[in-house]
């Protein structure tokens, strides 16, 4: 179970996001830091029984750093105000089909799953196995404890028909998205609840059909 001092690091972030303010607390940093890793630890081990291939991955290296890249952002805050972990066979890449946990106070924390922002030749690949089969992609997006935890995807999709397809294709909507992702959103007094926890296993539990159609398309 997450403590509060690690919403309450995270919230005081926020306010004094600079890099004088984050050296003086340091050590309220590395406590709330601890905290977030021991919890996604012991949620791996319980992940894991539900997909076997997580086994021996290491969960550390499924977090992402609290250091912002600024180099082209217009941005320039130096620190991200949550912590963020995503969850699949291979670690965090973000070339991949992943369970993700993002901790942000105020109400901005949310659980997700699914592939984000693919490069066009994988995306590409993603339509075209959509296309092979339809049924059972809306057969899984479409299951009832499913629907009740993400009842839709996620609305990053094109306007326009996607090139190298039809507009008249029977699964145009489908093939116009440019991400497939489904995302719940999770608010404060959720997250210091042991229910957070069963949250997320039962919600991995669910995506795993989904997850695993998405990485056929790899």
């Amino acid at each position: 179970m997450l403590q509060k001092a690690t919403l309450d690091f995270l919230n005081e972030l926020k306010k004094n996001n600079k890099k004088d303010w984050f050296e003086k607390n340091k050590p309220s940093f590395e406590k709330a830091k601890n905290d977030f890793e021991v919890f996604i630890s012991d949620l791996f081990y319980q992940l894991a029984k539900t997909n076997k291939n997580l086994v021996g991955v290491d969960p550390k290296k499924c977090i992402f750093r609290i250091y912002r890249d600024v180099r082209f952002a217009k941005n320039k805050e130096p620190y991200k105000p949550n912590f963020g972990a995503a969850i699949s066979e291979s670690g965090k890449s973000m070339e991949t089909v992943l369970f993700y946990i993002h901790i942000e106070p105020g109400n901005n924390s949310f659980i997700a799953g699914g592939r984000y922002m693919p490069d066009s030749a994988s995306l590409r690949k993603l339509r075209e196995k959509i296309i092979d089969n339809p049924k059972e992609f809306k057969k899984i997006i479409a299951e009832k404890k499913f629907k009740s935890l993400f009842p839709e995807l996620s609305e990053l999709k094109v306007k326009t028909t996607p090139r190298g397809f039809s507009k008249d294709h029977p699964e145009i909507e489908l093939l116009k998205y440019t991400s497939y992702i489904v995302e719940k959103k999770i608010d404060d007094k959720l997250l210091l609840s042991t229910d957070f926890s069963k949250l997320c296993i039962e919600a991995y539990k669910v995506l795993f059909p989904f997850i695993k159609y998405l990485n056929k398309s790899e």
